[in-house]
């Protein structure tokens, strides 16, 4: 789905620190692992996948909300009154182009199924569009398409907006895993997944945001570092050496600021 894809530009520094301070989250050492533990459990670290396009889950417990139940019977995998069913992650796109296709059909316009998915680096519901300051989800989506500073903005003013900066500061995981899933079984899973993702991130650090748009631009050239988490590690180091043998600059598994710079013009993300 081209209209989907974007620059997908990398989170900078200052996206960053802009989305703490929009989340009400002051301290930029002690509440970095705290946001970032939000966006590592949601996305695994990154907002777009290999074809620039922003991460989506399909709701379909959303959609059958939006849609009145009118899509039950004919397409039970996409309107259902359950949670569930969202199968790979690489099949999330098509049961969005499906949704979209049966409200296109019936003249509902395309709003029911983008306000049925979850969007991007902190997989923001497009339902929460419009009191995040967007006028709509397809709105928020555009803004999503071209860079995860835009992505993280949008997390960053649900977490201020639902006034959860005092319960990630206080380590209250289940109080932000009920804001994100609500009060049913999951959320205790989730809100381990948190804890446990924090404590990684203040015993390790925290990602290299420079390496991490290394990794991006190697997954848009088509080498697959298996991880844009801004960590090095072997995948990393063999993405590397893939895309310099492909560009003829021999073997090695590093990047000097040459290199680098004919990487990042390859994959358009070239400031």
């Amino acid at each position: 789905m081209t209209r989907f894809t974007g620059k997908a530009l990398p989170l900078t520094e200052s996206g960053f620190r802009a989305a703490l301070d929009l989340a009400g989250l002051s301290d930029p050492v002690a509440d970095a692992p705290r946001l970032w533990a939000v966006i590592e459990v949601e996305t695994r670290g990154f907002g777009f996948d290999a074809r620039r396009r922003p991460r989506l889950l399909f709701e379909r417990h959303v959609f059958r909300r939006e849609t009145g139940g009118a899509y039950d019977a004919e397409a039970p995998d996409l309107s259902h009154p359950t949670p569930g069913g969202y199968g790979a992650e690489a099949a999330q796109y098509g049961r969005l182009a499906r949704a979209l296709a049966l409200c296109a059909r019936d003249g509902r316009g395309e709003e029911p199924a983008l306000r049925s998915a979850s969007w991007g680096l902190g997989q923001v519901m497009g339902f929460n569009a419009a009191w995040l300051g967007f006028g709509s989800a397809a709105a928020m989506v555009e803004a999503m398409r071209d860079a995860e500073d835009a992505q993280l903005r949008a997390a960053a003013a649900f977490i201020g907006a639902r006034g959860l900066a005092r319960a990630l500061r206080a380590g209250d995981w289940g109080a932000v895993a009920r804001a994100y899933n609500g009060n049913g079984p999951a959320a205790s899973g989730y809100a381990e997944r948190l804890r446990q993702a924090h404590a990684r991130l203040v015993a390790r650090g925290m990602p290299d945001l420079a390496l991490r748009t290394v990794q991006a631009a190697l997954l848009y050239c088509g080498f697959d570092p298996r991880g844009v988490d801004g960590l090095p590690g072997p995948n990393t180091r063999r993405a590397i050496r893939a895309w310099r043998l492909s560009v003829g600059v021999g073997e090695g598994e590093t990047l000097d600021e040459t290199l680098r710079d004919a990487l990042m013009r390859q994959a358009e993300l070239a400031g």
